[in-house]
């Protein structure tokens, strides 16, 4: 089902298997968003989960990252910059994350919407495994349950073109967050699917395809689905990947 209030859209999902480096899927984002704001390609789900690395968004300190090294390292973890909003955040095996490269004219959604919508996505996704979350803290961004925070979410908006997305925590090494001042945050914990769960659950790969549903329907997708790409628009999605991420392993659909 469309999002209230928005219009019908076609989307199409890209979906990586392992762990992808951040700077290609940085690269990745731009490119596609780069067609989408032509018109060349629809708007599309980009779905991953990161090899380990600390992330600085536009407003993110380098001092947020504790006990680095000379090589701008922490516990042997890489600390990129990143062109999207926010702070520090961590990205690791077990964390779901989705990078909508989407056209929000064609949408009608304004920033404010778009953000709450990836909030809600998440609060639906988690309320699945009847887990109670929120988004639209005042003062904090993400999604909490009670007052540790499930998921980060950092966006940039471009010619309309919204990149960046969601990081849903499932199974991360929470550790990590302890390396950071995640988001800016010093008085609350990170937490996770599984931690509030009581232990095991739903894979990060089972979960992330009810995030993805919800997303699409969200968004607008017609039926809440993913639209197949034409041949000429799967050869070039096909292309940027291959160009910025060789070797790895991923489908169109």
């Amino acid at each position: 089902m469309a999002g209230v209030g928005s219009h019908a859209a076609r989307i199409g999902l890209v979906r990586f298997a392992g762990e992808v480096p951040y700077a290609p899927a940085l690269a990745l984002q731009d490119a596609i968003a780069s067609s989408v704001k032509k018109g060349s390609l629809p708007s599309l789900l980009i779905s991953l989960q990161h090899k380990p690395c600390f992330t600085l968004g536009k407003r993110g300190k380098l001092d947020d990252v504790l006990a680095r090294d000379e090589e701008a390292k922490c516990d042997g973890v890489e600390v990129v910059r990143s062109n999207r909003g926010g702070e520090v955040t961590y990205h690791g095996p077990g964390q779901v994350v989705v990078y909508p490269i989407v056209n929000l004219r064609t949408i009608k959604f304004g920033p404010r919407k778009y953000v709450e919508t990836l909030e809600d996505a998440v609060v639906h996704t988690v309320a699945e495994m009847g887990l109670s979350a929120r988004g639209r803290v005042p003062g904090a961004t993400g999604v909490w349950i009670g007052d540790r925070k499930v998921a980060a979410i950092g966006v940039r908006i471009s010619g309309g073109v919204a990149t960046h997305g969601v990081a849903l925590n499932v199974d991360p090494d929470l550790s990590k967050f302890r390396d950071i001042v995640p988001c800016g945050i010093t008085d609350r914990e990170v937490t996770s699917v599984w931690r509030e769960l009581g232990g095991r659950g739903p894979t990060a790969e089972e979960i992330g395809d009810r995030l993805l549903r919800r997303l699409a329907a969200l968004l607008g997708s017609p039926g809440g689905g993913f639209s197949p790409l034409s041949p000429p628009e799967m050869g070039e999605v096909e292309g940027f990947a291959r160009r910025v991420a060789p070797g790895a392993s991923f489908s169109v659909e």
